[in-house]
Protein backbone atom coordinates (compact mmCIF):
# COMPACT_ATOMS: atom_id res chain seq x y z
CA UNK A 1 0.00 0.00 0.00
CA UNK A 2 1.18 3.88 -0.73
CA UNK A 3 0.77 6.33 1.82
CA UNK A 4 0.51 9.91 0.41
CA UNK A 5 0.38 13.10 3.22
CA UNK A 6 -0.12 16.21 2.21
CA UNK A 7 -0.59 18.96 5.11
CA UNK A 8 -1.68 22.07 4.76
CA UNK A 9 -2.08 23.80 7.65
CA UNK A 10 -4.29 21.95 10.56
CA UNK A 11 -6.01 20.46 7.37
CA UNK A 12 -4.15 16.47 6.49
CA UNK A 13 -5.35 14.52 2.94
CA UNK A 14 -4.31 11.41 3.48
CA UNK A 15 -4.44 9.42 0.27
CA UNK A 16 -4.44 5.62 0.05
CA UNK A 17 -3.51 3.41 -2.47
CA UNK A 18 -3.63 -0.76 -2.72
CA UNK A 19 -4.83 -2.47 -0.28
CA UNK A 20 -5.49 -1.61 4.00
CA UNK A 21 -5.63 -5.14 4.76
CA UNK A 22 -3.66 -7.24 8.09
CA UNK A 23 -0.39 -6.26 6.29
CA UNK A 24 -0.78 -2.69 5.81
CA UNK A 25 -2.89 -1.12 8.29
CA UNK A 26 -0.35 -1.28 11.41
CA UNK A 27 1.79 0.53 8.69
CA UNK A 28 -1.27 3.61 7.95
CA UNK A 29 -1.64 3.38 11.68
CA UNK A 30 1.77 4.49 12.79
CA UNK A 31 1.65 7.19 9.78
CA UNK A 32 -0.92 8.44 11.59
CA UNK A 33 -0.03 8.70 14.78
CA UNK A 34 2.55 11.63 15.00
CA UNK A 35 0.53 12.71 11.64
CA UNK A 36 -2.04 13.51 13.49
CA UNK A 37 -0.54 16.05 15.70
CA UNK A 38 -2.30 19.18 15.98
CA UNK A 39 -4.60 18.34 12.49
CA UNK A 40 -7.95 19.72 12.73
CA UNK A 41 -9.54 18.64 9.49
CA UNK A 42 -8.63 15.18 8.09
CA UNK A 43 -9.37 14.22 4.71
CA UNK A 44 -8.81 10.20 3.79
CA UNK A 45 -8.95 9.76 -0.36
CA UNK A 46 -9.56 6.32 -0.85
CA UNK A 47 -9.58 6.84 -5.13
CA UNK A 48 -7.05 4.52 -5.65
CA UNK A 49 -7.79 2.15 -2.40
CA UNK A 50 -8.78 -1.57 -3.82
CA UNK A 51 -9.27 -3.24 -0.71
CA UNK A 52 -10.38 -2.65 3.12
CA UNK A 53 -10.01 -5.70 5.91
CA UNK A 54 -11.05 -5.92 9.34
CA UNK A 55 -7.85 -4.63 10.29
CA UNK A 56 -7.93 -1.84 7.60
CA UNK A 57 -11.20 -0.75 9.32
CA UNK A 58 -10.11 -0.92 12.93
CA UNK A 59 -7.77 1.67 11.70
CA UNK A 60 -10.25 3.98 10.37
CA UNK A 61 -12.40 3.54 13.64
CA UNK A 62 -9.78 4.55 16.12
CA UNK A 63 -8.88 7.19 13.86
CA UNK A 64 -12.82 8.17 13.58
CA UNK A 65 -12.49 8.28 17.41
CA UNK A 66 -9.40 10.30 17.31
CA UNK A 67 -10.75 12.72 15.17
CA UNK A 68 -13.91 13.09 17.05
CA UNK A 69 -11.73 14.74 19.42
CA UNK A 70 -9.30 16.85 18.09
CA UNK A 71 -11.75 18.18 14.80
CA UNK A 72 -12.77 15.93 11.78
CA UNK A 73 -12.64 13.26 9.35
CA UNK A 74 -13.77 12.54 5.98
CA UNK A 75 -13.56 9.85 3.56
CA UNK A 76 -13.98 10.88 -0.09
CA UNK A 77 -13.89 8.73 -3.32
CA UNK A 78 -15.50 5.70 -2.19
CA UNK A 79 -15.31 2.96 -4.69
CA UNK A 80 -18.68 0.83 -4.71
CA UNK A 81 -16.95 -2.32 -3.50
CA UNK A 82 -15.27 -0.24 -0.65
CA UNK A 83 -19.07 1.18 -0.16
CA UNK A 84 -20.05 -2.24 0.08
CA UNK A 85 -17.87 -3.13 2.73
CA UNK A 86 -19.22 0.36 4.61
CA UNK A 87 -22.67 -0.63 4.57
CA UNK A 88 -22.38 -4.68 5.67
CA UNK A 89 -20.33 -3.34 8.85
CA UNK A 90 -22.44 -0.46 9.72
CA UNK A 91 -19.13 1.88 8.98
CA UNK A 92 -21.16 3.55 6.56
CA UNK A 93 -23.04 4.96 10.04
CA UNK A 94 -19.45 5.97 11.93
CA UNK A 95 -17.98 7.36 9.00
CA UNK A 96 -18.88 10.69 7.10
CA UNK A 97 -18.48 9.92 3.30
CA UNK A 98 -18.47 12.33 0.66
Amino acid sequence: MTITKKLDGTNLTVSLEGRLDTTTAPELEEELKTALDDVTELTVDMAKLDYISSAGLRVMLSTQKRMNRQGSMVVTNVSDVLMEIFEVTGFDSILTIK
